[in-house]
């Protein structure tokens, strides 16, 4: 059952580093970078670089549940940090994967088999509402947007699924290396990403709102045409337009920079279903670039954004070189349904659109 578009833009910040000697993230918890915390009963996934294959690093993890749907759904995204590859759509990777509630207390609890018929649960059995994306306070919280289970570390290391598991991975996934040791994949510092509603962030666009509705009124009182106000500073803001595509070719990344001036230090925004924040200008055929969900062939649609300013939180905590990601904008396009094949272990391939920014500087 297709879901209905996110009322609003929720927007994501980085919220402090995760120590591993306070904190444990878990499936519940969003995050940049560290290793991705699967769901229990989907087989760990190692993707590799469409350009070089070498293998790609966590970047980001969001806990994102449907509203209308009784399942725990996960987004993962990949990216290559070779100094050739970052900005290259083929270099990214995002996997979506799914579960059942009672798949996940079955796999706490093994001894306790799942019936075979189980009955679907509703949405609101464990999820009260799908705007926090889904994160939920629990008995064992840690109180940081992480669930207490057993170190990351420790779940990375643990035995791959069974073979049978592994055969159900879909054609779209065949460049994926399952069980790739993670000593040979370099792991990013993990951040914990809080969560606001964009609406919330301030009023200066119901303020813009306000003094459009009084120009009209003025327009229709005086019988003159006064001409829309641009940034709330009548001409001085179609000046600065005009500065600005001067310097930057187009009016997209103006219109870019304004509508994140309010929170420059946003490192993504969510909202399915919503129009996407570009960069720069997309491509007039972009309905086609978007292709369809390669498991039941339904259209995709928009779900969410990395920001330029994550790009600066992406270093290795090895202390090597930092990763070579530099973008502007990555876009995740999902399966309209949300498609799941019940019982199935692994996790489903999605699209990325990447677009490069103009000016990344602005944000270093």
């Amino acid at each position: 059952m297709a879901a209905p578009a996110q009322e609003g833009t929720l927007v994501g910040l980085c919220d402090g580093e995760i120590d591993s000697k306070r904190h444990q993230s878990s499936y519940l918890t969003n995050k940049v970078g560290g290793l991705p915390d699967w769901l229990p009963v989907i087989t760990r996934q190692s993707p590799r670089c469409g350009r070089c294959g070498a293998p790609l690093v966590h970047v980001v993890q969001v806990y994102c549940p449907l509203d209308v749907s009784p399942y725990h759904r996960h987004l993962h995204l990949f990216a290559c940090p070779g100094a050739e590859c970052g900005s290259g759509a083929e270099c990214w990777r995002v996997l979506r994967s799914q579960c059942l509630e009672a798949e996940v207390a079955a796999a706490r609890t093994p001894s306790r088999p799942l019936p075979a018929q189980e009955a679907p649960l509703a949405a609101t059995d464990w999820c009260d509402t799908a705007d926090d994306w889904g994160m939920e306070e629990e008995e064992e919280e840690d109180g940081m947007g992480g669930d207490v289970k057993k170190d990351s570390q420790e779940e990375a290391a643990a035995p791959e699924a069974d073979a049978a598991g592994g055969s159900d991975v879909s054609s779209c996934l065949q460049d994926l290396s399952l069980g790739e040791s993670q000593e040979d994949v370099p792991v990013l510092r993990p951040f914990f990403i809080s969560v606001v509603e964009e609406a919330d962030l301030g009023g200066e666009e119901d303020d813009l709102q306000h003094a459009q509705q009084l120009l009209k009124e003025y327009e229709r009182r005086e019988g003159v045409t006064v001409g829309e106000l641009e940034d709330g500073e009548g001409g001085g803001g179609e000046e600065k337009y005009e500065k600005t595509r001067a310097r930057h070719g187009d009016a997209v990344f103006s219109r870019f920079m304004k509508r994140i001036s309010l929170c420059p230090q946003q490192i993504l925004r969510y909202c399915r279903g919503g129009k996407p924040l570009f960069i720069s200008d997309p491509p007039s055929n972009m309905a086609q670039v978007v292709p369809a969900c390669g498991s039941c062939g339904g259209s995709r649609t928009f779900e969410l954004q990395l920001m330029p300013a994550l790009v600066s939180l992406l270093q290795r905590m090895d202390g090597g070189a930092e990763a070579q990601l530099e973008f502007g904008t990555v876009l995740v396009y999902t399966c309209r349904n949300s498609c799941w094949a019940a019982g199935s272990r692994s996790a489903v391939e999605e699209f990325c659109f990447v677009q490069t920014d103009p000016d990344q500087n602005l944000f270093k």
